[in-house]
């Protein structure tokens, strides 16, 4: 549904280039959540602006339903922009115009007849949970119903495509997860593609299918979030799911972080390993999240001996389903791809996991 190469977007003030977006390749897929995580600074919301051509990119190609938006004409890509809604941290309201006026505006700067124009509105605020409130006017609104307005604004044209800048950041953890529900049922009741923006990593986990990581203009990790989180040093598992630094003194033993997900989350793998070879296993530490409906987790355990000993307990890991990765301990101060102490030896996913 959006297809992005090689996107580039340089600045330039006071003598000064600064590169917001460099070389960025980025594909959702139609009917997706997908969400593009980075600190501020990181080029994100020049990256989403890009992709209605709020910002024009200098060089670089964008797709979106088919259309290659910078080879469109002014009334061409007026047309194409109809079918791509956008959503604002600040809300964007007009104070002047009352619930039913704002979301009515975008219809009228299409031309649309009035009457057809009062049915789509009434729709849109049933839709969204706010038919009670049509007559009001911003400021009577709390932050979560004018995001609710925003979204309905951004729905008037039927677009197929929707795009969220930081849509939650300015709210509360209750109304955030209450506009994330709405974001989610539109994306499966309308069928919407939804790209989103946000430093907080509670979106991904409770709405994306899949995400990127941003940082200094560049996409440094980018997939399905199940495939990303089974992916050996992904730093989205790392954060998402944070396991405990490893001791650098420690020798003679085997550190493994076991990656699971699903009904393999529910299965004593720990105490069957256990009573299977006889052995201790330690526990160092393990999250566990529901994400996407999913229940996911990682656990860092200790296995006595070195691996070439535990050979047979890894395999007894692997055979089970599970995401399997050895750690060694480093140097103190030192720190891997995943943001613990210690790396990698040895990396292997089970089945079904994607090393793409």
């Amino acid at each position: 549904m959006i297809q992005i190469n090689e996107l580039r977007k340089v600045y330039r003030a006071r003598g000064r280039a600064v590169t917001a977006v460099d070389g960025v390749d980025l594909s959702v897929r139609e009917g997706e959540v997908y969400g593009v995580l980075g600190r501020s600074g990181a080029g994100k919301s020049t990256l989403l602006r890009c992709v209605n051509l709020l910002d024009r990119p200098d060089t670089g190609r964008i797709v979106v339903d088919g259309q290659d938006l910078l080879s469109l004409s002014g009334g061409e890509l007026r047309a194409a922009r109809q079918r791509i809604g956008m959503i604002h941290q600040h809300f964007g309201l007009l104070s002047s115009r009352t619930v039913a006026g704002n979301v009515a505006f975008p219809l009228e700067v299409m031309g649309v007849p009035r009457k057809e124009r009062a049915g789509r509105v009434a729709e849109l605020l049933d839709l969204v949970g706010l038919a009670e409130h049509a007559g009001a006017y911003p400021a009577q609104l709390s932050g979560g119903q004018k995001q609710r307005v925003g979204i309905a604004r951004a729905l008037a044209g039927r677009p197929k495509v929707l795009l969220s800048d930081e849509a939650t950041s300015a709210l509360d953890p209750e109304t955030t997860a209450s506009i994330l529900e709405l974001l989610r049922d539109l994306n499966r009741r309308l069928g919407l593609t939804i790209l989103l923006i946000t430093h907080e990593m509670d979106v991904v986990k409770r709405i994306c299918d899949s995400a990127a990581i941003m940082r200094a203009g560049r996409i440094v990790e980018s997939g399905p979030v199940r495939d990303l989180l089974l992916r050996p040093g992904s730093e989205l598992a790392r954060d998402l799911l944070p396991l405990p630094a490893l001791d650098p003194a420690a020798s003679g033993t085997t550190v493994v972080d076991v990656t699971f997900e699903g009904d393999s989350a529910d299965r004593p793998f720990v105490s069957s390993l256990a009573r299977t070879y006889s052995i201790d296993v330690n526990i160092l530490g393990g999250a566990v999240e529901e994400i996407a409906g999913t229940r996911i987790g990682r656990l860092r355990i200790e296995l006595p001996g070195d691996p070439d000993v535990n050979a047979a307990q890894l395999a007894h890991l692997r055979e089970a389903g599970l995401a399997v990765e050895v750690r060694t301990p480093a140097t103190p101060g030192a720190s891997d791809t995943t943001g613990t102490s210690g790396t990698a030896t040895t990396s292997t996913v089970g089945k079904e996991a994607s090393l793409s």
